[in-house]
């Protein structure tokens, strides 16, 4: 039978159904499901002595990496209640998180992230790593190297239900021997005018169940620190089975060598779940 241009018009609908019926279905490569994953969220946490202000080099750096920062001020008043103060704080913060502390903010994340899913990693900078039932001051002591104890001052500052507690602050003419000896000397004479004294009862405080039993971690060992001694925190890293770091650092390591700080931080969040 000859084929007429209106036959091959009526057959071809049926032809090409045929074929896409036959052709398998594209689906797209699994490796690209990845760029559809958020980031997570950068909460950055700092110690005693600082404010925020401290992670603003890691900050800048973190950001230009296209990652959500929050760096809330860690109110130092106690490791209890700066506890549950940071678990509110990661209340509001949507999705995933990467918690960073620094020296004895790290007690503090250690305590918020407990029980927390969305919490995938955390990272100690120059940082206590305590397990429950240990105080910042008792790990402080734990190895020798310390000589934070020669340079602060205590004072006396009320308590809300009356009385009166003890807080600690560092004399500003050691401040950036003890503190910060690799910053700049104009850079550190600020530091030590904006210093933020923290209580006794926060270094003092036992903490509770530790977060790094669950949650994998990372850890950045200054190794010229004076505040805590560099055995300290490699002991307490190692127990806590953190992937570990070392740099030639004073304690304000975050202010001295920010981009190794971002380093270890940007290795924890990008590592898989």
């Amino acid at each position: 039978m000859q084929l007429t241009r209106r036959t091959l018009a009526l057959a071809m609908p049926a032809t090409l159904a045929a074929l896409i019926g036959a052709a398998p279905v594209s689906r797209p490569a699994a490796e690209n499901t990845d760029r559809y994953v958020p980031k997570p969220t950068i909460v950055l946490v700092h110690g005693a002595f600082v404010d925020a202000s401290s992670w603003s080099g890691t900050i800048r750096r973190l950001q230009h990496a296209g990652y959500p920062v929050l760096a809330p001020a860690n109110p130092l008043r106690g490791l209890a209640a700066d506890t549950t103060y940071l678990r509110s704080v990661l209340a509001a913060v949507d999705g995933p998180v990467v918690l960073v502390g620094h020296s004895y903010g790290g007690a503090v994340i250690s305590g918020a992230a407990v029980g927390n899913s969305r919490v995938k990693a955390l990272v100690y900078i120059a940082a206590f790593t305590p397990d429950k039932g240990e105080s910042a001051a008792e790990l402080a002591a734990k190895f020798p190297g310390s000589t934070l104890g020669d340079t602060v001052n205590p004072r006396s500052y009320p308590l809300p239900g009356g009385g009166t507690g003890t807080e600690l602050v560092i004399e500003r003419s050691k401040f950036h021997r003890q503190f910060a000896a690799d910053v700049p000397t104009a850079d550190a004479a600020v530091m030590a005018a904006t210093q933020r004294p923290v209580a006794t009862t926060a270094l003092e405080e036992k903490a509770g169940e530790a977060a790094w039993r669950t949650i994998p971690s990372w850890a950045l060992i200054a190794t010229a620190d004076r505040n805590i001694p560099p055995a300290a925190e490699r002991w307490m890293a190692r127990r806590a089975g953190s992937q570990i770091t070392e740099v030639d650092a004073s304690h304000a390591v975050a202010v001295s060598r920010p981009a190794v700080v971002t380093h270890v931080i940007l290795a924890a969040a990008r590592a898989p779940r």
